[in-house]
């Protein structure tokens, strides 16, 4: 995915009420017609708000399709990192997005 020109610090004080996801785990595709994808997030989900990043939070489980998700992305960090799937089948070099709306179905206990 090719950069944008925002920081993730810039992303970070421009949200209101917000989630910082550092990383999505055991995502898969449950409607590949819809694009709908299904996981949780893991090792680092944080509450935002007013800016800041305020405390840590449970995992979230998502369950939304890509295409609405990123037809809501209001930012792209100019930064990117390679980044590995789960089992190691994929490498990608992926920037930061912010979207301003991504729907979350419950969460984790831990």
């Amino acid at each position: 995915m090719a950069p944008g020109s925002s920081t993730l610090e810039e992303m970070v004080k421009s949200t209101k009420r917000g989630v910082y996801i550092t990383r999505f785990h055991y995502t898969h595709c449950p409607d590949p017609v819809k694009v709908i994808m299904t996981g949780t997030t893991r090792d680092g989900t944080y509450f935002i708000e007013n800016g800041e990043i305020k405390h840590p939070i449970k995992n979230l489980r998502f369950t939304d399709s890509v295409l609405s998700v990123l037809s809501h992305v209001s930012l792209i960090s100019s930064e990117r990192k390679l980044q590995r799937d789960w089992w190691g089948t994929f490498t990608s070099l992926l920037p930061a997005l912010k979207a301003e709306r991504c729907m979350f179905t419950g969460a984790t206990t831990f």
